[in-house]
């Protein structure tokens, strides 16, 4: 059975509810189908601010499916729980090709990273025609390959703002690939996990020594699939602070929410 997003219960506390892993925000949520040039159907979700403008959109692209990742790995999840609501970020998430996930599964089969390819130009294709404004690639693992092969080039170039990397590998992704971005001139934020166990902050800073534009932050403590509330928040605030110009604010995105939340079951 496929979540449905409206099935979230809100309700208001008797004051400010601390953020939790499983705290969710109100936002205006919809399931939407991503239809790719080569055939297939990707189930997906956008989460948008419930008012005010959208001040920046995230097309979020997930960690390996083949060894668990999908378009509701946690980091995701918590950015679509909290970002529309304290930040005025759009969030847009997707199984590519063949992944499942509590939301459904999309059609086709794992491609190693080619055929992906279409998957992220229908993402950013839906966004655009969508009219979400300010539009950035968001790529952990490997969606960071798909990010950094593709995000650089037509069709994709000229429709997003830069990428922000989670955990980049580097396996699928090679020099050439850097050097598309560093000829783009695109911002390209790169977070690295102390403990990766890919590819660490000294090794990341060589690599990406090729994209003159590249800002690579090392994180202390952290490992490649950022477990732990603190380190999904570091993330959260690096993200709002390279898409949009308020930032998360001297002290990070708000720990509290002073209206209805709800509470999701995973």
């Amino acid at each position: 059975m496929t979540f449905d997003p409206a099935s979230y219960e809100f309700r208001q506390g008797p004051g400010p509810t601390p953020i939790r892993a499983s705290t969710v925000l109100p936002a205006k949520r919809e399931l939407v189908k991503l239809d790719t040039e080569d055939g297939h159907t990707l189930v997906a979700e956008l989460a948008l601010p419930e008012a005010g403008p959208v001040n920046a959109t995230l097309i979020t692209l997930h960690p390996l499916p083949t060894h668990g990742g999908f378009m509701d790995s946690h980091v995701y999840r918590k950015a679509s729980y909290r970002l529309p609501a304290l930040a005025g970020i759009a969030v847009l998430r997707f199984n590519t090709r063949g992944t499942a996930s509590p939301h459904g599964t999309s059609s086709g089969a794992f491609d190693e990273g080619v055929g992906e390819r279409h998957d992220m130009e229908a993402a950013v294709r839906f966004a655009v025609e969508r009219g979400l404004p300010n539009r950035w690639l968001v790529g952990w693992s490997f969606g960071t390959e798909l990010a950094l092969m593709y995000g650089a080039v037509e069709p994709v170039a000229s429709q997003v703002e830069g990428a922000v990397l989670l955990s980049p590998p580097l396996h699928r992704a090679k020099d050439k690939d850097l050097l598309q971005w560093a000829a783009s001139g695109k911002p390209l934020a790169v977070l690295v996990p102390e403990h990766d166990d890919f590819l660490k902050p000294a090794e990341a800073a060589e690599r990406f020594s090729l994209v003159p534009q590249a800002r690579v932050v090392g994180v202390d403590g952290a490992k490649h699939l950022w477990v732990g509330e603190k380190y999904a928040a570091r993330v959260l605030n690096e993200i709002v602070d390279e898409v949009s110009e308020a930032g998360s604010g001297v002290a990070g995105l708000p720990q509290e929410w002073d209206g209805p939340v709800a509470t999701a079951s995973a």
